[in-house]
């Protein structure tokens, strides 16, 4: 067994961070040690297994700024990663492999070790952001040749599913000749098969006969908005409709679109009164959101050309059915019309989609069991382990 080391630049609640501890989890269950060195981790915003012990966590270089006058932060996320990699080079204890993402730009750093390197590519950071203006452009093209150039460098090149897979060789032209592996980022379902809390009435609403849920950071990109305007156009569908909605998302005070984006929901729910139609969470608890995935109708999955989405397959394997976006991740996630529903963005087909369930509440059921059987025979935890095994094991030989 070998000796295998994350570097990541942020452990906070987001998806691409359940992803990659799942990843340390898998390999440890299978005999490697496993660690992290991370820029940033904060013990009251993370997942449990980063600060009960059972991984180890260095944090490094939190002192560097994040953004510079409200600016920079690819070019700050950068500057981050690559202070990481330094201090694993200087002062980092020798391992076999390391396990980069999200940021390629320590790769030529990284690659002064001795370690072979995963690079695991959850998107392509050029398609991330937008490039209006002369000034945004200039500054991010040696981003976005950095960005391309070093994720070539990598050992091993690994992406999350097949549309980000297509979606690598369209970005990186210079990449033709390199085949990214996919792996799908699946969850270890052992904490999700545990005695699930009762909900409360601050968390779902005694009254309501259907809760609709949305599980996603509070980022502008995720779409949120559309579950908002989705509820609204049901309503007009069907006045009467004892609905409804919950969105919980990840929530970092640090973060300044989270606390702006926070603020717009709040009063687009204001603007279409949707008072006491709509909740807002903040960053809950693994216990509120399996509870929440348990006792929901359905989960709307609001995302497009979402890379993969944990959230579909958590709520799937929690018997929770699944409206989704006919894009990206969902596409090799989600069955129509058997595990739940694929819809354009348009509110008024999600609304359609979401009134199957008010007309049929006994449809929850029926597609909570199909999703339940399609991810334990699909994408198991006990298949993601023994893939990723079997890459390490590979450049172990190597």
């Amino acid at each position: 067994m070998g000796k295998v080391t994350f570097i990541h630049p942020d452990l906070g609640i987001g998806g691409a961070e359940r992803a990659v501890i799942d990843a340390a989890l898998a390999l440890k269950s299978r005999g490697h040690q496993v660690e992290f060195i991370t820029a940033h981790h904060d013990p009251s915003h993370c997942f449990q297994e980063t600060k009960d012990g059972i991984l180890k966590v260095t944090v490094v270089g939190d002192w560097l700024p994040r953004r510079i006058l409200g600016r920079c932060y690819a070019l700050c996320a950068y500057i981050r990663m690559v202070f990481a990699a330094l201090y694993f080079l200087l002062f980092g204890s020798k391992c076999d492999v390391l396990f980069v993402d999200q940021i390629s730009a320590c790769i030529p750093i990284l690659k002064l070790s001795s370690s072979r390197i995963i690079f695991y590519c959850h998107f392509p950071d050029m398609l991330l952001t937008q490039r209006k203006g002369v000034w945004k452009k200039l500054y991010r093209a040696p981003i976005d040749y950095v960005e391309e150039k070093t994720t070539g460098m990598a050992d091993c090149i690994l992406v999350n599913s097949k549309f980000t897979a297509g979606v690598f060789h369209e970005t990186f032209s210079s990449l033709h000749h390199v085949q990214p592996e996919v792996l799908y980022p699946i969850p270890d379902f052992s904490g999700f098969d545990k005695p699930v809390e009762p909900p409360g009435k601050d968390l779902i609403p005694t009254e309501a006969k259907i809760c609709f849920l949305s599980i996603n950071r509070y980022e502008r990109k995720k779409n949120l908005n559309l579950a908002i305007h989705a509820l609204d156009k049901l309503l007009q569908l069907q006045p009467d409709a004892d609905v409804h909605l919950i969105m919980a998302g990840g929530y970092d005070s640090r973060v300044v679109e989270n606390v702006e984006h926070f603020s717009e929901l709040t009063l687009l729910i204001q603007q279409r009164k949707l008072e006491g139609k709509v909740t807002l969470l903040r960053s809950c608890s693994d216990s509120q959101k399996l509870t929440l995935l348990k006792h929901c109708s359905c989960l709307i999955y609001t995302p497009e050309r979402e890379h993969f989405g944990i959230v579909p397959i958590e709520a799937m394997y929690m018997k929770c059915p699944v409206i989704a976006m006919r894009s990206g991740g969902p596409l090799e996630t989600v069955s129509d019309g058997e595990t739940g529903y694929l819809c354009s963005s348009d509110p008024t087909d999600v609304a359609n989609a979401m009134l199957r369930f008010v007309k049929d509440p006994n449809l929850s059921n029926s597609f909570g069991e199909a999703g339940r059987l399609r991810v334990t025979t699909m994408f198991s935890f006990l298949s993601f382990t023994e893939k990723l095994d079997s890459i390490v094991l590979r450049l172990l030989a190597e």
